[in-house]
């Protein structure tokens, strides 16, 4: 989830899989060529010293240690009310927006929704030029949660982005043109890139995303020069007839394998999980890369791993981990997992930082994270070791973390793959924490993070058999029923709560909470200054007093916003740049998360920049479309309805919304003109007259009556909607 929700087979031609990995046919895949000639490393040795340029944010995490704190304090407490629109920049995409911009010397690059890049002059916000990678609509269908992108990286003159479809691709920092373009995946499995590059040493690093999909997760390093792969390193093992020749290799066959069931390869149709899709971070005194590892697939393990190796256990590394790699060669040095044999969904791809920190009298360099369990954990990140792990949000699958083992200690009824009984959970799918940066404060010694209470009911799907398009995770998810009624509707909303949450990491325990509307919350920036600015899904970009939370200043951004915010600085005047459009887990924020009482709010997504002499004003807002539902008449019986709420629930929910009740960045279904035409409604769900715009044919799935039923089932959610007079 990637949402919630939400993280491929070999080509057979030997010149075809070197090609894929960009090292040239006859090239093994993990062997690489890194050293086939010098690598540039000076703009590392800018971020190494980023404190030293406080203007820039120079990666996207702005330092190596991805702290998103930024030293500049022009903008501070006593003058922030006087902060205002400095600028503004309409995208030309109402996607989802997720990226966290980064600057170089007073020019602004971002991503938006289908892995454009954008390049600004950050003062006047004048569009210096945009990439357009040319995404195909139907690579749509692979992505977990919209067509989002985190973050490009820079390096050298040149601009990096992942694709949605699988490619990082080099740009031009000055002309917006390709320089080279790797294709880093296997294009006929449904992978797919949303994270942000990190460079280092020359090497660019990127994973991607696909566990909800059922594929095998890695990540990759690629000459920053030329585009060719140094290595590779798989999260799970693989089929041990066909070794991968990669840089984990050895890890995997002497501590990996005997943690799943020996024809694991063979149960989970060839994948695994342990999708390496968004975190990462680097420390240049240890000279360790750490990475964050995603979900298993299928989510029980009784479809992915029933039994373990004979003499092992079945942890089913290394999903829901985190691993320090040496960045020049992928060699594995230490790993830490969080949820061992992760049934849940509880990544460990959220936000990692490299902090020293005080603790019982003695410095100790740690590597702090908030994953999606619930635990906030503070490991040595010199060799792994937990330090501590407490509950910074409400956790009932687990009774708290063994701090000797480092295992926690799993209540037995969270397990319904073993049990076979619904488990109903906090955190769920979506996680405690989700992929919004937090950010450390070295100043208070406190961590600022977006925390959320969002239940989820899990069941195991009966029957399970992979579908070849869409979700495959084995959960039925359909047993999580959204009512319609208004006041019931309103109830269960009510029971989603958000927080913008100040983490004491020595202390293991909040010092303040403050209640975000409507549960989700974006990523956050904190700053010299005494602030803490961060947007949320009612669409108000804020900022707070790092010290107690309380409110300082607001902006109505007209739009929800789920990005983190940047601060920097060109000629004396320090700026604040943030992301704006909505486009976050399941269901793009759906339901009860980004659901007001009249319906969504509007998606618009924009590039906005402020400062204290800003004198920029956003448009008029539009008046909304048109809320009256007209449904056709049902045609169908009872018994058909409810065969097409659970095939909804099983493709359509994670786009369209729990409950046919979209959050308004993709089409709400109960408003469809092609609602009372089965004709019509086939030729887009059967026939993917829509491909283009990542509606592609479902025919793959289902029978034209199965289709139908889906079709059957909306329409009754419409006539409820109508009957109850809800939205």
């Amino acid at each position: 989830m990637r949402g919630p929700m939400i993280s491929r087979t070999l080509l057979q031609s030997a010149c075809v899989l070197a090609l894929l990995a960009s090292a040239g046919c006859g090239k093994a895949p993990g062997s690489g060529d890194a050293n086939d000639a010098p690598l540039d490393t000076t703009f590392g040795e800018r971020i190494v010293a980023a404190a030293k340029e406080p203007g820039n944010w120079l990666t996207t995490g702005l330092n190596y240690q991805e702290t998103r704190f930024s030293p500049l304090d022009s903008i501070n407490q006593s003058n922030i009310g006087e902060l205002k629109l400095a600028w503004s920049y309409d995208l030309d995409t109402n996607r989802g927006q997720e990226s966290t911009p980064i600057v170089v010397d007073g020019v602004i690059y971002t991503s938006s929704a289908w892995s454009k890049v954008q390049a600004f002059d950050g003062v006047t916000g004048k569009l210096l030029w945009q990439f357009d990678p040319k995404v195909p609509g139907d690579a749509a269908v692979n992505a977990c949660c919209d067509v989002v992108n985190r973050g490009v990286a820079y390096w050298d003159g040149k601009v990096f982005v992942g694709t949605i479809d699988g490619r990082l691709i080099a740009i031009n920092a000055k002309t917006g043109q390709q320089v080279w373009s790797t294709m880093t995946i296997d294009p006929n499995k449904p992978y797919s890139i949303t994270g942000a590059p990190r460079i280092v040493k020359g090497l660019v690093m990127i994973g991607n995303g696909g566990a909800e999909f059922g594929v095998r997760g890695y990540v990759s390093a690629y000459r920053a020069d030329t585009g060719t792969m140094a290595w590779r390193f798989y999260t799970v093992p693989g089929d041990p007839e066909h070794p991968d020749n990669a840089a984990s290799d050895a890890i995997l066959d002497k501590l990996a394998k005997k943690t799943w069931d020996k024809d694991h390869w063979k149960i989970s149709n060839g994948n695994g999980g342990g999708t390496v899709w968004d975190s990462m971070a680097y420390d240049p005194d240890l000279d360790l890369l750490y990475v964050g590892v995603g979900n298993g697939s299928y989510w029980p393990q009784k479809y992915r791993s029933p039994n373990p190796y004979p003499g092992g256990n079945n942890d089913n590394l290394f999903v829901a981990s985190i691993l320090a790699l040496r960045p020049e060669t992928g060699e594995y040095v230490w790993h830490y997992q969080a949820t061992p044999g992760d049934q849940w969904d509880y990544t460990s791809t959220q936000h990692m930082i490299l902090a020293d920190l005080k603790i019982d009298g003695k410095v100790r360099k740690v590597l702090m994270q908030a994953p999606k369990n619930g635990f906030f954990y503070v490991l040595d990140r010199q060799n792994g070791k937990l330090i501590s792990a407490e509950p910074y949000s409400k956790v009932t699958w687990a009774d708290g973390v063994d701090l000797k083992t480092g295992r926690p200690r799993t209540r037995r009824e969270a397990n319904y793959s073993l049990t076979g009984k619904p488990w109903s959970s906090v955190p769920g799918p979506q996680g405690a924490h989700g992929w919004p940066p937090m950010s450390f404060n070295p100043q208070t010694g406190l961590v600022y993070l977006p925390t959320q209470e969002i239940g989820f009911t899990y069941e195991l799907a009966k029957n399970f058999k992979p579908l070849p398009r869409g979700y495959n995770i084995g959960s039925d998810v359909s047993v999580n029923k959204l009512p319609v009624e208004p006041v019931k509707l309103e109830k269960a909303r009510e029971t989603v709560k958000g927080f913008l949450t100040a983490w004491d990491p020595v202390k293991g325990k909040a010092a303040w909470r403050v209640p975000m509307p409507n549960g989700a919350n974006g990523g956050v920036l904190s700053t010299a200054g005494g602030l803490v600015f961060q947007g949320g899904s009612t669409g108000y970009f804020n900022a707070y007093d790092v010290k107690d939370g309380r409110k300082l200043w607001s902006f109505d951004a007209q739009s929800g916003i789920v990005a983190a915010p940047i601060s920097w600085a060109k000629d004396g005047t320090q700026y604040v740049t943030i992301m704006v459009g909505w486009g976050t887990t399941e269901g793009l924020g759906v339901g009860p998360i980004n659901w007001g009482k009249t319906g969504p709010r509007r998606n618009i997504s924009r590039v906005l920049t402020f400062a204290l002499d800003g004198k920029a004003a956003l448009p008029a807002m539009k008046a909304g479309a048109d809320n009256t539902l007209s449904p056709p008449p049902q045609f169908a019986d009872a018994a058909t309805i409810e065969e097409g709420r659970q095939i909804y629930h099983r493709s359509c929910y994670g786009c369209h919304g729990y409950g046919a009740m979209s959050g308004g960045v993709l089409p709400d279904l109960r408003y469809s003109g092609t609602l009372g035409n089965q004709e019509a409604w086939d030729s887009v769900v059967l026939q993917g007259l829509l491909k283009d715009q990542g509606m592609v044919s479902f025919a793959p799935n289902y029978t034209p009556a199965e289709v139908n039923a889906i079709r059957a089932y909306v329409i009754d959610q419409a006539h409820k909607s109508v009957e109850f007079g809800s939205k």
